[in-house]
């Protein structure tokens, strides 16, 4: 349902995955560039104690130009390494992320594969009744579920770092797909269907149904995961002009700290301890949907709640299609 070999990369995409493949050689031009820096900044040095002992300086001049060319490559090598610092922490970041993203897969490829093995078992060494069978299948089928989405929200992560060629658009009815993205949550989380609310009037939309489907799947099941006890969403949308719509997805969670709403859209970000949480995830939700957003040309915004506790992400999306065209 969500892969398809046809599925659009913005050329942008293809740029930042080009240039995440190059942040090794960032280190090393700048550890070759020091190491000169440091030969030269050694060399002037010695030519210049040499000059001044052996009394050879013919001028000021001369004495002051060796003095600015120091000063210079002495700031050129204290730059160099407040870079590499700088590139150390980002690594360590980095390196603290994909733990904590290894984490989450683990535990969530571990769990589903260790009910069905338990449940496999138990119907293949002892004789269970028809219901119990119902209940067995019903449990195991909830289980491939959630294998299948880990794998997809793993292959979209994939596909949109790697960069894939682009199709042309179409019209998608923006009120059908969130409607069937509030669905498929409910269903997946086995609440009732008004958990999500849907105010939306009918609207078309010039874009990529596939990025779109990605873009707000995530966001409904964010925003159900990270909900209140019961959780409830609201997705409103509204006109800002007569070619950009607003929509604003808003659960009853705690929310975000306003120190943190960045970095939630980065990859293998979640917030808090890996091995605390309670709910399942790994850290790709978020950082889909900033790339989609990226993609698609739109925008999105977070902040809290108006009236209450809770998250509201609004997406800012382009190519409305005029009601008389639309039908």
């Amino acid at each position: 349902m969500y892969w398809s070999p046809k599925n659009p990369i913005h050329v942008r995409e293809i740029a930042m995955s080009e240039r995440r493949s190059l942040t090794l050689r960032a280190p090393i031009t700048l550890g070759v560039v020091m190491i000169l820096l440091v030969v030269v900044l050694a060399a002037i040095w010695v030519l210049g104690n040499v000059l001044a002992a052996t009394g050879n300086i013919g001028s000021t001049a001369v004495y002051w130009a060796i003095l600015a060319t120091g000063a210079v490559l002495l700031a050129g090598v204290f730059a160099g390494v407040i870079a590499y610092l700088t590139l150390t922490v980002k690594a360590f970041n980095l390196n603290r992320r994909q733990s904590n993203f290894i984490d989450a897969v683990t535990h969530e490829l571990k769990s589903p594969i260790a009910s069905l093995k338990l449940y496999l078992q138990t119907m293949t060494r002892h004789s269970v009744d028809e219901q119990q069978r119902e209940d067995f299948h019903r449990i195991m089928l909830e289980d491939v579920e959630r294998l299948d989405l880990l794998i997809n929200h793993l292959l979209d992560a994939a596909r949109l770092e790697r960069g894939i060629e682009q199709v042309e658009e179409e019209s998608v009815r923006l009120d059908e797909l969130l409607r069937q993205c509030a669905s498929a949550t409910c269903v997946r989380y086995r609440l009732p269907s008004d958990t999500v609310q849907i105010d939306c009037p009918e609207v078309t939309i010039r874009s990529q149904l596939v990025q779109l489907e990605i873009l707000f799947r995530n966001l409904i099941d964010n925003a159900v995961k990270y909900g209140g006890s019961p959780a409830q969403v609201e997705v409103r949308v509204r006109a800002l002009s007569d070619d950009k719509v607003a929509v604003s997805i808003i659960d009853n969670g705690a929310g975000i700290p306003a120190n943190q709403r960045k970095k939630v859209f980065g990859r293998f970000i979640r917030l808090g301890n890996e091995l605390e949480r309670s709910t399942p995830g790994t850290g790709l939700g978020l950082h889909l949907v900033r790339n989609v957003i990226r993609t698609i040309s739109g925008s999105i915004r977070v902040s809290d709640r108006e009236n209450g506790s809770g998250t509201e992400f609004e997406v800012t999306l382009s190519g409305v299609v005029p009601q008389t065209t639309a039908t």
